[in-house]
């Protein structure tokens, strides 16, 4: 492991690219440094406590779901009028944090952005793990969970067949392919770093293991020709996948007559915030990562400040969305409209909507500001708050249009029970369970794509190293420069 002071690679040079490996000259010095965490006998022993406290919370969720099970969906909040409470807030609050794995290893991967490489394999983890925790809820919201099977179009004993004109349904179908197409992206991009492991591997079952996965990985041209043809195509596919699924389960709201879901902007609306916060669950991730498992020179301060300009971004156009929803309601002229988002704001429920608008709308737009990207502390706490506000921003759209619909004779409040507040706590001891299992028995970069982005991996380097680009230039290269 390198002990180099870190350096300021936030600058903005034209004439040269970033860097975005700190402290590494060599291929070897690469794998060694990302690996030490894999192979080191015990890890350290803040993981240990980690893992003790997000089991426990995983085993409270277990018990939770037992409970609801044997004793019925009366255990939750949910009344007359708010037939969907906690369970659909925290499904559609995953399935959005699930976003960030995609886009980045998709998206910025046709558009050639190599500052990707550094966040992408634990993005694409963190997107396995958060559709997990949304599946759960629909599984649990149906009443009767052993029969969840009959939202799959498979025949059964009732000769009963889904109905396909159903969003819930569509759900199934958008939801369960997302997770398909993305554990596939993220399996094969780990299969050179799984031969990287197999071959250094220094047990025998360590070594069958890695053998196993990495699917007789040998590093010939064939391989990586047929490596690199397959992973454009899963991306390629993917990448609608990313605007199509939360387009779909928008549409769990939008074609309904309810004021406050009836309407067009849900899709787009929806596909941004989850970008927004997907982005900010990876910075959540990324930054406790990098301190616990010494990446700081993998995951620098440019991946934040990258991040953090996207965030900023997303985080604009979500609450361009809240503004447009008010002038939609004013601009139609239906009172029941109007008065759902004038109650939204200033009703019963108020104080979740300003929660969000806090959260999501000013929060982020300290990220104007360079000081404020670069700072380690502000970035963490901001992501941290658009998590937050992100899971309100749910909760205001589900709840607030329901307990308030036309009549105000069937208007009720909705409050969780403890149920559903440990239910929700216990989805995060999943997520988190998946995750630092994750770090420490996976490859937690990407190694051949890092190596890739070195300059020492340029066939037209013509001797220029690392050093050169820090303003250090050897002997060597400077007569080389002064006989051209």
């Amino acid at each position: 492991m390198t002990t180099l002071p870190l350096k300021d690679n936030t600058g903005e040079n034209p004439s040269q690219r970033a860097q975005l490996i700190l402290n590494h000259t060599s291929f070897g010095s690469v794998t060694d440094d990302i690996l030490k965490g894999n192979e080191c006998p015990k890890p350290p022993r803040s993981w240990y406590i980690a893992l003790a406290i997000s089991f426990s919370m995983m085993s409270m969720l277990g018990v939770m779901i037992g409970y609801l099970i044997f004793t019925g969906v009366g255990v939750w909040g949910n009344n007359n009028p708010v037939a969907w409470g906690y369970p659909i807030v925290n499904f559609v609050f995953w399935v959005g944090i699930g976003h960030a794995g995609t886009l980045i290893s998709a998206i910025l991967f046709l558009f050639r952005q190599k500052w990707r490489t550094a966040i992408n394999r634990f993005a694409e983890a963190m997107t396995i793990f958060a559709v997990i925790c949304a599946g759960t809820f629909p599984g649990i919201h149906i009443g009767r969970a052993w029969l969840a099977y009959w939202l799959f179009p498979i025949p059964n004993q009732m000769d009963m067949w889904p109905q396909f004109r159903s969003p819930l349904l569509w759900d199934v179908f958008a939801v369960g392919t997302y997770f398909t197409v993305s554990l596939l992206f993220w399996y094969l991009g780990m299969i050179p770093d799984l031969a990287t492991m197999r071959d250094r591997a220094n047990s025998k079952v360590k070594a069958i293991a890695y053998g196993i996965a990495s699917l007789g990985w040998r590093g010939s041209m064939r391989h990586w020709h047929r490596y690199e043809r397959a992973y454009l195509l899963l991306a390629a596919l993917a990448t609608p996948l990313v605007l199509s699924v939360h387009s779909v389960v928008s549409f769990d709201f939008a074609v309904s007559q309810l004021p406050g879901w009836h309407t067009t902007i849900f899709p787009p609306y929806f596909v941004a915030g989850a970008i927004f916060s997907g982005f900010a669950m990876v910075m959540t991730l990324a930054i406790p990562a990098r301190e616990l498992w010494g990446l700081k020179n993998f995951i620098t301060t440019r991946h934040l400040e990258n991040m953090c300009k996207v965030v900023l971004l997303t985080g604009s156009m979500v609450g361009y969305a809240y503004s447009m929803e008010f002038f939609i309601a004013w601009y139609s002229g239906e009172i029941y409209e109007s008065f759902t988002f004038i109650n939204r704001a200033f009703g019963p429920y108020g104080w979740a909507y300003w929660i969000m608008v806090s959260c999501n709308v000013i929060t982020p737009q300290i990220f104007w500001f360079k000081k404020a990207r670069t700072n380690i502390v502000i970035i963490f706490t901001a992501s941290l708050l658009v998590n937050v506000g992100m899971w309100f921003e749910r909760f205001v759209i589900v709840v607030t249009s329901l307990a308030n619909d036309f009549l105000p004779s069937s208007w009720g409040m909705y409050e969780p029970t403890y149920v559903d507040v440990l239910t929700f706590l216990g989805s995060f001891g999943l997520f988190m369970t998946f995750f630092l299992l994750f770090i420490r028995y996976l490859p937690v970069l990407a190694i051949a794509e890092l190596k890739a982005i070195m300059p020492e991996a340029d066939p037209h380097g013509h001797g220029h190293s690392y050093n050169e680009m820090e303003g250090e230039t050897d002997a060597s290269a400077k007569e080389m420069e002064e006989g051209e």
